[in-house]
């Protein structure tokens, strides 16, 4: 086989192992696939199970619209030409679970003032959502949850951020990074119990 050929042949597999693997991100990330919170905390807000409704509620994600009304988020705006980060999709694609990381409205079953919602670091739960299927962890991650959900962390924890520091976090090992998946998951972890 010619050098030509292997590499032609090499590269039409990766095209194939590719366009094979696009579809199944795709469909993890589908907007059309959004259930919404009201759909979530039917489940997830009993103080047996965890009350995942309720801690979501009180953490940074959840008051993540909020957070660009203040002073801090309008000078950071300035900085990239946003006049008024509530309204500019530049912001509110990572700031809200309705604009599906894009800088336009992708769902209805969100309102931008919810914030950062479930969907958006467990993946759209459409196909996950009944109890029988969450149940069993395999079967809702074939459904398209996202596990472990800090899969979803860098989405928009990254340098794109205009408030992005490359040494705010300092790992177990000493060293600086921008984003430390494990410190910020303390921030807001919502396990359910382990059963006794």
């Amino acid at each position: 086989m010619t050098a030509f050929k292997r590499f032609t042949f090499a590269g039409t597999g990766l095209f194939i192992a590719l366009a094979i693997a696009a579809p199944a991100q795709a469909a993890e990330r589908d907007a059309a696939n959004y259930v919404g919170m009201k759909i979530c905390g039917m489940c997830h807000k009993k103080e047996g199970g965890g009350n995942q409704l309720g801690k979501w509620q009180a953490s940074p994600h959840a008051k993540a619209f909020e957070l660009l009304g203040t002073a801090e988020a309008k000078a950071a705006g300035a900085k990239v030409g946003v006049t008024d980060p509530q309204k500019s999709g530049k912001c509110l694609k990572c700031h809200s679970t309705a604009y599906h990381f894009t800088e336009t409205v992708q769902t209805d079953k969100f309102t931008p003032e919810e914030g950062v919602g479930c969907e958006s670091c467990h993946g759209p739960g459409k196909n996950y959502k009944s109890r029988s299927v969450m149940q069993n962890r395999q079967e809702a991650i074939a459904g398209g949850m996202i596990y472990p959900a800090t899969k979803s962390c860098a989405q928009c924890h990254n340098e794109s951020s205009p408030t992005w520091k490359a040494d705010r976090y300092t790992t177990k090992d000493g060293k600086k990074v921008g984003f430390d998946a494990e410190q910020a998951y303390e921030k807001i972890k919502h396990p359910v119990p382990a059963k006794k």
